[in-house]
């Protein structure tokens, strides 16, 4: 495989499908008032296709172990492609709904494979790189698509926000013709523990979103007959061989801490300068836009760097930079505008080189069986912190509405620190146990 030129494609392709959320978050109150709606229902434009794009990246990955990669390609993207084209024409709400849920049901596939993709067919002396490249689509995405979704939005529509995901539809021959062929293998497809996950998925962030004690209530009851089924299933959807790996379980735990930083401070920067400092949706864009951009210049460097050093020093120097970051804007966020700018600048590239390390990480802890459904998995548990930050965030932020603002941004930002002080614990205890487990291979 030629990963020269497919992995900037697919990187091209992971950016087209990451930017389809943020895109739409500045055009829900465009939509709320052209469809009449009520803002719960316009809330569910984004939180279907955050349900639908979360699981689909597990099965793809699940299904990447037998079926062929490109098979999977092809009818991902060719689902993602035709859903956005009929977006377009989606002038009613439950035709909008069925557009977003369509597209998710594609889109996992550029995130749930791009990761397997570079594990299985790029040496691990150059997968730091290509893994490197795919994180800053991704970060690019987050800090431009406000941008783009503002600017179609306001000349075009929210309906033009559809065409920017046909994009797809382009990308799909060439990568089509250079992914590598594979045979399918032998496999049997755990329809019950899919379903299991799927409601364990769709419950937990149901109840996070809508910050319902009967939906969590739910999802527990879920999480129990899925951990009952697990000890009995054969071939279970979730291979249970992963939650035995201890520094498999470690890295997991850490990715979900870092989406957390992540998807809570790009939630909570819009915010602060729109309320401290009265900024428009068009400037808050170009503020945020600098650090992406930046992101995504340092990726060649960035997984080069990986490649010589090793993961562990990226994951700690990012670590590092992002508490500086975090604790910098938890004391003098109000300061200036120009405080977020810069944190950010400094924020955004240390997030795509924790993220490419430690998914680099996990690559090389996981025996090649294990790659598709590992690589998956952690992917849905990294989002699951994305989407439970962003929820916290805004409760803690209701939660004191009688408190100065800047008070109230700090108290969120000081916990965001405190998270990102856990995942350092938690990548400092893996790091010993890793030591411990060579010294003994020696022995």
């Amino acid at each position: 495989m030629n990963d020269k030129i497919v992995m900037p494609v697919w990187t091209f392709g992971l950016f087209i499908v990451v930017m389809n959320t943020t895109m739409f978050n500045v055009s829900i109150p465009s939509i709320i008032q052209d469809l009449s709606i009520s803002a719960d229902l316009g809330s569910w434009v984004i939180s279907s296709y955050s349900i639908g794009y979360a699981l689909s990246t597990v099965i793809y990955s699940r299904l990447s172990d037998a079926i062929p990669i490109r098979r999977l390609l092809a009818v991902g993207l060719t689902v993602l492609g035709l859903s956005s084209v009929f977006g377009i024409f989606a002038h009613e709400f439950h035709l909008l709904l069925i557009a977003r849920i369509l597209q998710s049901a594609g889109a996992g596939v550029m995130a749930g494979l791009g990761l397997v993709l570079a594990s299985r067919y790029i040496p691990y002396e150059r997968r730091g790189r290509a893994i490197a490249m795919i994180s800053s689509g991704s970060a690019m995405a987050f800090g431009l698509g406000p941008i783009v979704g503002g600017l179609i939005s306001e000349y075009l529509g929210w309906n033009g926000l559809f065409a920017v995901t046909c994009l797809v539809l382009v990308i799909l021959p060439v990568l089509y013709r250079m992914v590598p062929k594979e045979q399918a293998k032998p496999f049997h497809f755990d329809v019950l523990g899919a379903a299991l996950t799927v409601v364990n998925a769709a419950t937990l962030l149901t109840a996070v979103m809508q910050r319902s004690v009967i939906w969590l209530a739910v999802s527990i009851v879920s999480f129990i007959a899925h951990a009952s089924y697990l000890k009995r299933a054969k071939e279970p959807f979730i291979n249970p061989a992963l939650l035995t790996k201890p520094a498999y379980r470690k890295l997991s735990a850490v990715g979900f801490c870092i989406l957390v930083l992540n998807l809570g401070n790009l939630f909570l920067m819009p915010l602060a300068l729109a309320n401290l400092f009265g900024k428009s949706a068009m400037a808050i864009g170009l503020m945020i836009a600098p650090g992406a951009i930046l992101s995504a210049f340092l990726t060649r460097f960035v997984g080069r760097w990986i490649d010589r050093y090793g993961n562990l020093r990226f994951l700690f120097l990012g670590h590092g930079i992002l508490a500086f970051v975090l604790a910098l804007f938890a004391a003098d966020l109000a300061a200036s505008p120009f405080i977020i700018l810069a944190g950010y600048i400094c924020f955004s590239p240390a997030f795509s080189a924790t993220i490419a390390s430690l998914n680099n990480e996990t690559s090389r802890i996981l025996p090649k069986k294990l790659i598709g459904s590992g690589m998956g998995l952690l992917q849905m548990i990294q989002f699951f912190g994305g989407s439970f930050s962003v929820a916290v965030c805004g409760l803690l932020l209701a939660f004191q509405q009688d408190v100065p603002l800047v008070s109230a941004y700090r108290h969120v930002y000081e916990l965001l620190l405190l998270v990102c002080l856990c995942s350092l614990g938690v990548l400092l205890w893996y790091r010993r146990s890793n030591h411990k487990e060579l010294v003994n291979q020696a022995a």
